[in-house]
């Protein structure tokens, strides 16, 4: 039996429209999965099955990446990886601490770069499976598309049903309409939502969701790669922000499929109405501050509690249900970079960023 490929990382983290691709292209490409775990070993063993069905593909070269996030699922996982004789495309990073999604993300890359650049990185949640052909439709939108520098996927939940969502980059007025909730509003200023609902056709967006996101190597060094200041949330916002400013564009190419089991790997699923973590808001307070500066990053806040209270008035007026996360009005009030205590916003930070000196 061979040898399990386990990399202990130290301390300090040291280490490092969708077109089919040509079928009878010489070139073979080298795509690097990266999955990030933290308590998800059952669904991470899943989703690389899924992935093995991809393998068979003879344009591609698939491997995978998972790095344990200090979470105690690396023995399982390592168990699985030689039962199904895994070890030939399977590797495994231990993290020495749960660094986040961003850090994760970024020594699984690190590893991947130590057996040489791959042409694409595809980041994807543990609690997803790709859909057959998913990959190669993926491969095939960005070998045909040199300006691209990430795409997204469609989307199904776990009973089939489309989840046809992309996004635009969170603004002062995203912010008015989530708040206020109202449906002239809404219609009125929907060009400014954060959420767009998407037809079947692939289109530029501002970003998409990290459970199921494929870069450009180059793309992803030219970054310098996810910024590790983020723990959880807003990473991916911020990293498609940064493509696009360095002329990357980002693109939803519903044709490659994954099907997702919103929440399994986050403990938030998507529109849920569960209280938010503090890193939630600490995440929000960061990418408004780097984004905007601190001056406007306070005038979003003030717009943002006072859209949320009229929305929640609005409701008791009319005695509606109430759809509120919990505490949100005040959790945003504690959190908030109105606070002078809030204001210490940490530069970026990446173990990439050496990549492209």
């Amino acid at each position: 039996m061979s040898t399990l490929p386990i990399v202990p990382i130290t301390a300090t983290g040291e280490v490092e429209d969708g077109l089919a691709a040509p079928r009878n292209s010489a070139r073979r490409i080298r795509v690097t999965v990266i999955i990030v775990t933290y308590k998800s070993a059952k669904l991470t063993i899943e989703a690389l099955q899924a992935l093995d069905q991809e393998r068979s593909d003879p344009e591609q070269l698939i491997s995978a990446v998972v790095v344990d996030n200090a979470s105690g699922d690396f023995p399982a996982i390592a168990k699985a990886v030689e039962q199904f004789n895994w070890q030939d495309w399977v590797t495994l990073v231990a993290a020495p601490k749960n660094g986040g999604f961003a850090y994760g993300n970024n020594l699984g890359v690190q590893r991947a770069y130590q057996s040489g650049t791959p042409s694409y990185l595809y980041l994807l949640n543990p609690d997803t499976q790709v859909r057959p052909g998913a990959i190669r439709t993926l491969v095939g939108f960005l070998e045909s598309h040199p300006c691209a520098g990430i795409v997204g996927s469609g989307v199904d939940d776990l009973n089939g049903q489309d989840w046809p969502i992309a996004f635009r980059f969170p603004s002062l007025m995203g912010e008015l309409i989530q708040g206020i909730n109202l449906g002239f509003v809404s219609t009125l200023l929907a060009r400014w939502a954060t959420v767009r609902y998407m037809p079947r056709r692939n289109q530029v967006v501002d970003w998409v969701s990290g459970a199921s996101m494929m870069i450009r190597s180059e793309a992803f060094t030219a970054i310098g790669g996810m910024d590790e200041s983020y723990f959880l949330f807003f990473e991916e916002t911020d990293l498609c922000r940064r493509a696009g400013r360095a002329g990357y564009s980002t693109w939803y190419v519903p044709e490659g499929r994954i099907m997702h089991i919103g929440g399994q790997s986050t403990a938030l699923a998507p529109n849920s109405d569960e209280r938010r973590p503090a890193y939630w808001f600490e995440s929000r307070r960061r990418y408004f501050a780097i984004t905007f500066g601190i001056s406007y990053a306070m005038a979003i806040d003030v717009v943002a509690v006072v859209a949320h209270a009229i929305g929640v008035a609005k409701r008791s007026i009319r005695r509606q249900q109430h759809s509120n996360v919990p505490f949100f009005i005040r959790d945003l009030v504690r959190h908030s970079i109105l606070w002078k205590r809030n204001r210490d916003i940490q530069p970026f930070r990446s173990r990439i960023r050496g990549y492209n000196d």
